[in-house]
C-alpha cells in the first residue's frame, strides 16, 4: 500500500448547509419551542388564533415574495427558486375559509411581525445572501415542521385541508429529494467565507424575529391562559 492510499481518520468537513444548520440550531430551537404553537397544536386555542398566525405569516411571505420576485434573475438566487414554493396563494385561500371574505381585514401586523417585515425589507430585495437566508428558514421550515402543524392543527380543529393548504407543497414533488438538491446548493453557492457567516447570522437573526412574532401572537391569544 502506497503513502497515498493510507488511510486517514482526519473528518471530511461538512458541507454548508450542515453547517448552516448547526451553526443555527439553537434558535431555531427556541423559535420551535414556542408556549403560543404548544398551545395550538393541543387544541387550546380558539380556531381563531390559527387564523390569526396565518394572517401574521402572511405579511411575512407578501414581502418575502416580492423580494424573491425582485432577485429572480440574480445568479446566487436563481437555484433556490421554485415556482411550487410560493405562500401567498394558499395563504390567501386559508384565510379566506377561515375568516370569510373580509379577511385582509385582520392583515394587522403585530410589533413583532412589523420588525421582522421591515428586516425583509431592509436586506432581502438588494442582497442575495440575505434574501436565501429567509428563503431558507421560511421555505424549507414550513415544508420540513409544517407539515406537523398541518396534522396536528387539523386534527384539533376538525380540519382537513381548507384552512390548512398553506402547508401543503405537492407542486414542488417529493419532499425529501426536493430539501437534498436545496441543500446541494447551498453548499455550491459561489460564497466565500464571510458570506457564508452573514447567511448564518441571517438566518440566526430570521429565527430569533419569528420567535418574537410567536411571543407576540401567545400575548394576544393566551391572556388568562392557564397552561395544562
Amino acid at each position: 500500500m502506497t503513502a497515498a492510499a493510507v488511510p486517514t481518520n482526519r473528518a471530511v468537513p461538512a458541507g454548508f448547509a450542515a453547517r448552516l444548520k448547526a451553526a443555527t440550531q439553537a434558535d431555531h430551537t427556541a423559535a420551535e419551542g414556542s408556549a403560543f404553537v404548544g398551545a395550538l397544536l393541543d387544541g387550546r386555542l380558539p380556531r381563531a388564533a390559527h387564523a390569526g398566525l396565518l394572517a401574521q405569516t402572511h405579511l411575512v411571505y407578501d414581502v418575502l415574495e416580492q423580494a424573491v420576485a425582485a432577485q429572480a434573475d440574480v445568479a446566487e438566487v436563481r437555484p433556490f427558486l421554485h415556482p411550487g414554493l410560493r405562500r401567498l396563494p394558499a395563504l390567501e385561500a386559508d384565510l379566506a375559509y377561515l375568516l370569510g371574505p373580509g379577511w385582509r381585514a385582520d392583515l394587522v401586523p403585530l410589533p413583532a411581525t412589523a420588525r421582522y417585515v421591515q428586516r425583509l425589507r431592509d436586506v432581502a430585495f438588494d442582497s442575495p445572501t440575505a434574501l436565501v437566508a429567509h428563503h431558507y428558514l421560511r421555505y424549507l421550515g414550513d415544508l420540513s415542521g409544517g407539515q406537523v402543524i398541518r396534522r396536528l392543527v387539523g386534527r384539533a380543529y376538525g380540519l382537513e385541508l381548507d384552512g390548512l393548504r398553506f402547508y401543503v407543497f405537492d407542486d414542488v414533488g417529493r419532499v425529501k429529494p426536493f430539501k437534498d438538491a436545496y441543500r446541494a446548493s447551498l453548499d455550491t453557492a459561489p460564497w466565500s467565507p464571510a458570506e457564508q457567516q452573514a447567511v448564518v447570522e441571517e438566518v440566526g437573526l430570521g429565527y430569533r424575529l419569528n420567535a418574537a412574532l410567536l411571543a407576540d401572537l401567545g400575548t394576544r391569544w393566551m391572556a388568562g391562559f392557564s397552561p395544562r
